[in-house]
């Protein structure tokens, strides 16, 4: 005959000892939530990135070659403006510029290329030929012809009306903003651009930095550059080319 199975005695736990526990666990869970928090708002910020000592050699490098750069640039005479027919140019960042030195990351941002395969419109003058010399090697530039600023205005024109971006599809929105300077529509918008006219910087201004595609497997060089752009630096008429690609 088995001998019958010990009962299991289950150990009674003071009424004192479960509160602690229960108001313990109240606590971890709070400080675990407050933990989460705290890990969210850095993700939502600036995230914290770990950066190779390689890394801060290639910058290093890389400023410290646009610094030599730029130093020759000015023992040089200064360039000559193009022909007085020639007073538009369209500016596209072609490459990145991760490491570069604070005078043309400066340059950078007031051409409003902060990011790649943007592009501007700019008046052709002694001091933006200069300004284009010093950011000449992560910059294509060259004249547009009416065509491609009318294609780029129709198709990726917009505007920054408060703190969102809006496309250029209604001519009240251009009146609205530019009337008093004499531009009601999409047509005088393009005409001022083209033309470079008096009021051209209202009207650049008014106009966000176009955001230009790329073919996602576009064939690049070990550079990084695309092959169908080439390098960067004056292109002349041939920046008609490239915008047609990238529209």
């Amino acid at each position: 005959m088995a001998d019958p199975e010990p009962q299991k005695v289950i150990k009674l736990v003071p009424e004192n000892l479960l509160k602690k526990r229960k108001a313990y666990q109240a606590i971890k869970a709070t400080q675990a939530k407050l933990a989460l928090q705290e890990k969210r708002k850095v993700q939502k910020g600036k995230p914290l990135k770990f950066k190779r000592l390689e890394e801060f050699l290639k910058d290093s490098r890389r400023a410290h070659r646009d610094e030599v750069r730029l130093k020759r640039l000015a023992l040089r005479p200064q360039p000559a403006l193009p022909p007085a027919k020639n007073s538009l140019v369209f500016v596209i960042r072609i490459k990145m510029i991760k490491g570069v030195s604070s005078k043309v990351m400066r340059v950078i941002h007031m051409f409003r290329l902060r990011k790649i395969f943007s592009g501007t419109f700019i008046r052709v003058s002694k001091t933006s030929m200069n300004m284009l010399k010093t950011i000449e090697p992560y910059v294509a530039w060259g004249f547009p012809n009416l065509k491609s600023v009318r294609e780029l205005i129709l198709k990726r024109g917009q505007a920054k009306i408060g703190k969102k971006r809006v496309p250029l599809t209604d001519n009240t929105l251009i009146e609205e903003h530019l009337g008093k300077h004499g531009i009601i529509c999409l047509e005088d918008l393009i005409h001022e651009i083209y033309s470079v006219g008096k009021n051209f910087r209202v009207a650049s201004h008014f106009l966000l930095p176009f955001r230009l595609s790329v073919a996602r497997h576009a064939s690049r060089d070990r550079a990084g550059l695309m092959k169908e752009i080439g390098e960067p630096g004056p292109r002349a008429e041939d920046i008609n080319r490239i915008i047609r690609q990238l529209n």
